[in-house]
């Protein structure tokens, strides 16, 4: 299914729903959402406002309960755990796989906690401890301690009734990782090597040693990375001596690459992908100050330098007319490398080998943009104002501008990487001071210069 399909059921599903929490109607509700998976109701709940979303949590079924809280954002989910008692909220989480629940147990109130932990083996509490202790964004982070792992020396035989012997297997299943008897992890079994075999076959001589383990530290971009280039639907996760750890399911990496790319698009606008959409106005609004306020402090300094200026704007009028031409210019050259920075950052794909060469390149792209735009623009302000002077002011200040934005775009992502700041959190702010203060001062200083002769 498509992006804008997803987003059209979606769109129909709160529709339907909202029409019949509006009609008073309990029993369509209820319809409507035992039609929907665990995520699907976890995005309706993210779309409606607390007060249907608190009456829609109520109806959902209890086994979906789990799974809902997993799916919906930080904040919605802090609603939902408000709104349920601590009974429903140790069933709902109770048969949650531990790499779901590492990642909401500490959203838990206390007592929830003690009394899920107190239910668990012992066996369970050392996994999810061991879950816990390391980064969200990591391999780590992302695996399910709870593994199948297999002997080299055992028939295809012993396997299948060790397989019949559990009864319930993983949703996402295609890989048996092969282990010594100290835990290190030699290769794998495919589930269609098994199932083709003879039974007297060894795992030993069928196992598949091309899967490679992922470092237990491995960034989770890395590991996105890692199912993208070999086409993996699990993987094994090891630490330092190959002891095997854990698995990884694609299912995990697509909600890495979802999170990643709501990230991307909301933290550009000083948002946070965990923010509720129907928090409380003033609650809302105050999260935007720190931005709107960076963004006017950087706007007061582009106002400064123009103020600078001001008697150029006083006797040339064309030049307030034209100047947002310039900085406009400048500003999307310069998003266009910049956005391509960033994205060869997150993929691994820009780093110390490649970045002066890269460097070099745009800027020879925004040389070329600059002389045929400076050549379009200096032509349509020639004919404008019938000066040719004005126009060639106009020439000089787009190719400065252009070549500016490329060198910022260029440079900045990687000096705010330095400074641990998220290039794109900071790095269009940063950008649009720097194209404006430049396209500032090359078009109204050279208009002051050669116009004017001051």
């Amino acid at each position: 299914m498509s992006e804008q399909q997803h987003e059209e059921k979606t769109a129909r599903h709160l529709e339907r729903l909202s029409e019949a929490l509006d009609s008073g109607t309990q029993f369509q509700v209820r319809k409507l959402l035992g039609n929907l998976s665990a995520a699907e109701i976890g995005d309706l709940l993210e779309s409606l406002p607390v007060a249907k979303r608190l009456a829609v949590w109520e109806m959902t079924d209890p086994e979906l309960d789990g799974d809902v809280l997993v799916d919906v954002n930080d904040e919605v989910r802090a609603t939902l755990i408000r709104g349920s008692t601590p009974e429903e909220l140790v069933a709902a989480v109770g048969d949650l796989d531990l790499d779901d629940l590492a990642d909401i147990l500490d959203d838990l109130p206390n007592a929830v906690t003690t009394k899920v932990l107190n239910a668990m083996t012992q066996q369970d509490r050392v996994r999810l401890a061991q879950v816990m202790s390391y980064p969200e964004d990591s391999a780590g982070g992302l695996m399910d301690p709870d593994f199948l792992s297999i002997r080299p020396d055992v028939s295809l035989d012993v396997v299948l009734r060790y397989l019949r012997m559990r009864e319930e297997l993983p949703e996402v299943f295609d890989l048996l990782f092969v282990t010594d008897r100290n835990g290190r992890y030699l290769g794998s079994l495919r589930m269609s090597v098994l199932l083709t075999h003879s039974p007297e076959a060894i795992v030993g001589q069928l196992m598949d040693t091309s899967v490679k383990p992922l470092p237990v530290n491995m960034h989770a971009n890395e590991v996105v990375t890692e199912f993208e280039h070999h086409d993996l639907v699990t993987a094994p996760v090891v630490d330092h001596d190959d002891r095997l750890l854990g698995w990884i399911s694609v299912d995990d990496v697509v909600d890495v690459i979802r999170e990643a790319a709501e990230h991307t698009l909301l933290v550009g606008a000083g948002l946070d992908e965990e923010d509720d959409m129907f928090a409380p106005i003033v609650q809302s609004a105050s999260r935007r100050w720190i931005w709107l306020g960076v963004n006017l402090v950087t706007a007061i300094m582009a106002a400064l330098v123009l103020y600078a200026f001001e008697p150029t704007l006083d006797q040339i009028v064309a030049t307030a007319v034209l100047f947002p031409i310039v900085m406009s210019m400048g500003g999307i050259a310069g998003t266009q490398t910049l956005t391509l920075m960033i994205r060869g950052m997150a993929t691994g794909q820009v780093s110390n080998s490649n970045s002066s060469e890269l460097l070099r390149r745009e800027l020879a792209v925004g040389l070329l943009n600059g002389i045929v735009f400076s050549i379009v623009v200096a032509v349509i302000a020639m004919i404008w104002y019938d000066d040719v002077s004005l126009g060639m002011v106009m020439a000089a200040a787009i190719l400065l501008n252009l070549l500016a934005g490329a060198l910022a775009g260029a440079l900045i992502p990687g000096i705010l990487k330095k400074l641990s700041i998220d290039p794109a959190l900071a790095g269009g702010v940063v950008l649009t001071t720097v194209t404006d203060v430049v396209g500032i001062f090359a078009f109204v200083g050279l208009a002051t210069y050669i116009l004017l002769g001051t």
